[in-house]
Formats: structure tokens, C-alpha cells, sequence
């Protein structure tokens, strides 16, 4: 029956494209972030946040086809711990349409969507493939980012239209960033893994490419969270293997970066506020630690419980101090100047802490750092079993390893200054379901 399958004209035609269905669902969603989000549509639902409902409608199908039990029991607690804060916070909620709207959503990119992907990915060759598939849409969001700041063209930033935001708009500045330092460190774990030689040149290439637009996007969370992530990847691959590799970027970096002529002032005035937050805060400083403290405040009055789904915008202005602006700026890239209200405290840990108490933070934080752990654990597993001296081994899955933990690592450090939000918060369910696959999956799924 299967070789006179095989010997159909369809079927012929249909073989390239038979071993990415089951992930063609999730590259969609990738791709689809690569689209102009048009003015006015910022926060609302997106194209790929519609996409990413079929992905967890597609894994849905193809579960009930195999008839196999989808998860396993580790899986299972992992994934499903946070849900039970969110039903906690639905049930604080000032309303049942933010009840409602909250459940549907922190349900929908903590523990739907990276179920689906865990469960949609066969093996590292889909690991990878979806890996290509950000850096493809870093370099792109990145070289839009690029071409803004080089003909004055981007967001707002010191009185210049020069900040990089990619095709998403001033409204959203974090997002070419995240989209960036994504693709940052899948390629740098393309990279330091034993592979191909292609491989690791072409991510040795867009490692180096994508430094200049992560530069310009003037976002001092994502360069600490990338230098992290990335240099944590390096020490997870081996030292002797990372030197070669660190060497490079760094001085691709120091070439890229120091020849951008009024930009290099800029960016050394950007970084060295690195450095000044606390001494001598700008404005957006001010307003991160002002709805910080009331973020806190909100806690404190219902510590186990939180205020409630969409709760903090309801309760910043009875918390916060006289200290908070009016709004953000939002102006350049096709935008007229406005005022944005600051509707989240842009710290994750903070925003869960204040709608889900600590219900939500411990349920929550707990399956992440679970995923860590197991994530971790594998990847040295994975790298003992390829040093010199220990039995040979076909498995070659270190690349993805280090994809899955950097992401992780990543999405960790940058949600001390940031939280969801936006077109790229399907990026992060994604790359929390690439965690997932490499912690939770069994041994032999990790092979090819």
C-alpha cells in the first residue's frame, strides 16, 4: 500500500513538503509576524495570534487521528501548573469580559500553544528547521530596522526618527528587538553545535548581522538579556568550542557597531544608562519605577489572590505616584505624534504578582523554572555523551539544546523589564513550546 502510494504523481509531487506538515502550521505563525502591522491595529489580536489557534486546532486533529495519549505525566504538571492561577485570577477580575478575555489569553500563550508545539515536533531536524525559520524572520524585521534608522525613517528617539521597531510600528518598540534577539540566539546555537559546516557558517553569518539591528533598537532589556542568554549558550556548548566562535562575534560586533558614525554616540549614551538608572533616571525610568512600586502596592493589599485579571490598569492611578507621566511618546514610521498610556508595569514578575497574587507568581514562575532545570539536565546529558572518552552516540541534538535553554534564559532575564504584549507574544509561547520539546520530550524523540 505504501509504495503504490509512493508511485502516484500527487504523491510524488507532495514528498518535499510532507516532512513540514505536521510543523507547517507553526512556521505559518512565524511568517506571518513578518507582515506590517497597520496604524491603529497595536494590541489588538493579530493575524498570527489567529494562526497560533490553529496550530492548537491542527495538534487537536492530529491527536485525535493517532488515538495515543498526548502527554506524559510530567508533561502534563508542568504545562498545566500555571492554569491553576489563571483560574484564580478569572475569578478576581472586576469583570466577566476581562475575566474571561485574561483566562483565554495567558491560556492560550503559556500552556496551548507550547503544548501544541511539543507536540507537533517529530524530532531535532523540526527544531531546527523551525530555528531557521526566526533567524530568517530576525533578519528581515532586523534589516527593515536597519534601513529606518540608516534614512531617518524609525520611531522617535532623542528628537530623531532613527530607533529601529521594524515593520511594527513605534507603538510597539520592543517588538523588532524581541523578534531579533530571538533570532540571535537560535543562531548562535546553530552555531557553537557540532553540525555541518554550512550550518555553522551561515549562523556564524546571521549572528553577526543580527547585532547591528538589535544595536539600533535602542533596548537596553534586550541587549542584557541577548548578552546573557547568548554568553550562558557559550559556557552550556564548552569553552574550548566557544572561544572560536565568541572571538568572532565580538569583533564582527566592535567593526558593525563602531563605524556607525552619530549613531556610536547615541548607542554609548544608551549604554552607559546601563549604568545611571538608579543615580540619574530618564523619564522612562521613572515611569518603570513608579508603576513598579504600585504594581507591589497591589499585592500587598491582596497578596495570595492578586487584583484580577486586566486589574492593574483598574488600579494603577489609586497606587502610583505623582511621579508617573501622562504616557509614553509614540511618534515616527509613518505615526503621528500621541500619547500612549501606560497600561502595565513592563515587569513581568510584577504584572503576575499584582493580578495573580502569589498563586499566580508560584504556579506560574514554578513551570518555568521546572523547564529549566529538565532543559538543562538534558543538554548536559547531551554534551557528555559527545566529549571524548564516553561511548559513541548517534545523537547530535546539542544545537538544540542550546536553542531551547538560550530562549528560555532569555525570556527569563527580559521579563524583568518587560511583559506580553503585542504581535510577538506568539513568538514567546513558541519558544516556550521549543523548551518544552527539549525538557518534557521522551529520549527517543529527541533523535531523528
Amino acid at each position: 500500500m505504501t509504495h503504490a502510494y509512493a508511485a502516484l504523481p500527487a504523491a510524488r509531487g507532495l514528498k518535499p513538503v510532507l516532512p513540514v506538515l505536521p510543523v507547517l502550521p507553526v512556521l505559518t505563525v512565524i511568517a506571518l509576524l513578518a507582515l506590517p502591522v497597520a496604524p491603529g491595529d497595536e494590541g489588538g489580536a493579530s493575524l498570527a495570534d489567529a494562526a497560533s489557534g490553529v496550530v492548537v486546532l491542527c495538534c487537536a486533529i492530529r491527536l485525535l487521528r493517532q488515538r495515543r495519549r498526548p502527554l506524559s505525566r510530567t508533561a502534563v504538571v508542568v504545562l498545566g501548573l500555571p492554569v491553576a492561577g489563571f483560574a484564580v485570577a478569572a475569578a478576581g477580575a472586576i469583570t466577566p469580559g476581562a475575566a474571561l478575555t485574561g483566562f483565554t489569553r495567558w491560556l492560550q500563550i503559556f500552556v496551548l500553544v507550547p503544548a501544541a508545539v511539543l507536540l507537533l515536533v517529530r524530532d531535532r531536524r523540526d527544531v531546527r528547521l523551525l530555528a531557521w525559520s526566526v533567524v530568517a524572520l530576525a533578519v528581515w524585521q532586523g534589516a527593515v530596522g536597519v534601513h529606518q534608522y540608516a534614512t531617518g525613517t524609525g520611531a522617535s528617539y532623542m528628537g530623531q526618527e532613527i530607533r529601529a521597531v521594524g515593520t511594527f510600528g513605534p507603538a510597539d518598540v520592543m517588538a523588532m528587538a524581541t523578534v531579533v534577539s530571538f533570532g540571535l540566539v537560535c543562531a548562535v546555537g546553530l552555531a557553537l553545535a557540532p553540525g555541518s559546516v554550512r550550518q555553522r557558517v551561515w549562523a556564524l553569518l546571521c549572528t553577526a548581522l543580527l547585532v547591528v539591528p538589535l544595536a539600533v533598537s535602542f533596548s537596553r532589556g534586550a541587549w542584557i538579556a541577548t548578552a546573557v542568554a547568548c554568553g550562558a549558550q557559550l559556557v552550556l556548548a564548552g569553552l574550548r568550542r566557544a572561544v572560536a566562535a565568541g572571538a568572532v562575534v565580538a569583533a564582527v560586533s566592535v567593526i558593525l557597531v563602531g563605524g556607525f558614525g552619530v549613531g556610536s554616540t547615541l548607542l554609548q549614551e544608551r549604554v552607559s544608562s546601563i549604568g545611571q538608572v538608579g543615580d540619574a533616571p530618564d523619564q522612562s525610568v521613572t515611569d518603570r519605577y513608579t508603576m513598579w512600586a504600585a504594581a507591589a502596592d497591589m499585592w500587598r493589599e491582596q497578596p495570595l489572590t492578586g487584583v484580577g485579571f486586566k486589574g492593574f490598569p483598574e488600579h494603577r492611578d489609586g497606587h502610583a505616584s505623582l511621579a508617573l507621566s501622562s504616557g509614553s511618546d509614540i511618534e515616527g514610521a509613518g505615526t503621528e505624534y500621541r500619547k500612549q498610556p501606560l497600561l502595565s508595569p513592563h515587569n513581568m514578575y510584577l504584572l503576575v504578582l499584582s493580578e495573580q497574587g502569589l498563586v499566580g507568581l508560584l504556579t506560574l514562575a514554578g513551570s518555568w523554572l521546572a523547564l529549566l532545570v529538565l532543559g538543562l539536565r538534558r543538554l548536559v546529558r547531551a554534551r557528555r555523551a559527545r566529549d571524548p572518552g564516553n561511548a559513541p552516540t548517534t545523537d547530535s541534538s546539542l544545537d538544540c539544546g542550546l536553542i531551547a535553554c538560550g530562549l528560555l534564559i532569555w525570556q527569563l532575564i527580559n521579563f524583568a523589564y518587560a511583559d506580553i504584549g503585542g504581535p510577538t507574544t506568539v513568538l514567546t509561547a513558541i519558544s516556550l513550546g521549543l523548551t518544552a520539546w527539549w525538557a518534557l520530550s521522551a529520549p527517543l524523540e529527541v533523535r531523528s
